[in-house]
């Protein structure tokens, strides 16, 4: 596996070694002691979660407040995604930067994400399936949404049509209004 860090500091890409041959393809889409080592931190999986989409389909920004904190390790399992994350760490050397990354089911390219980073992915392909990796539990109520069209972030999302979105995703805050309600985590608080 190769992990490289992002432009976002504590969030890394993971590439796999594939072997492939006549039946298919083999690969080990995580290890938690390469993770580990790369990033300087543990990693403790708490909740798998999946979601399927429709191309155009438009899904984040998201979050989760401290405590609890979540780290995420997200991959594509079928299909592709325009995958982006950004640094909403109040304090963070990084606060607003993002990197954007194509994550689908033939490279088989993963994405930590270290608690205090938001989350948000455009399905590039009709019934695009992302595996999510969760570092805690879902807690009713410590979810951030910050509207993923919001124009102080203005993210590169690429579409050409508008986007599918859930209601919730559309009636979310921009991130001036997220950040002054202090739902945001501050920089020293996502170190482990």
């Amino acid at each position: 596996m190769r992990v490289a860090e992002t432009s976002v500091p504590g969030a890394f890409v993971v590439t796999p070694e594939q072997l492939p041959d006549e039946r298919g393809v083999f690969y080990e889409s995580f290890r938690t002691d390469v993770l580990e080592e790369a990033a300087g931190r543990t990693f403790t999986t708490r909740q798998i979660n999946y979601s399927s989409s429709r191309r155009n389909t438009l899904r984040g920004l998201h979050s989760v407040t401290s405590p609890p904190g979540q780290a995420k390790y997200v991959t594509c399992v079928r299909g592709a995604v325009r995958d982006i994350i950004v640094d909403l760490r109040i304090g963070s050397p990084a606060f607003g930067r993002y990197d954007v990354n194509v994550l689908d089911a033939g490279s088989a390219r993963s994405v930590f994400i270290p608690e205090g980073v938001g989350h948000g992915f455009l399905a590039l392909t009709d019934d695009a399936c992302v595996c999510y990796v969760l570092s805690t539990a879902y807690v009713p109520g410590t979810q951030i949404d910050i509207h993923p069209l919001d124009p102080d972030l203005a993210l590169p999302w690429g579409f050409t049509e508008p986007p599918l979105m859930s209601p919730k995703d559309s009636r979310a805050p921009g991130l001036t209004a997220v950040r002054s309600a202090g739902l945001l985590s501050r920089w020293a608080q996502e170190i482990p």
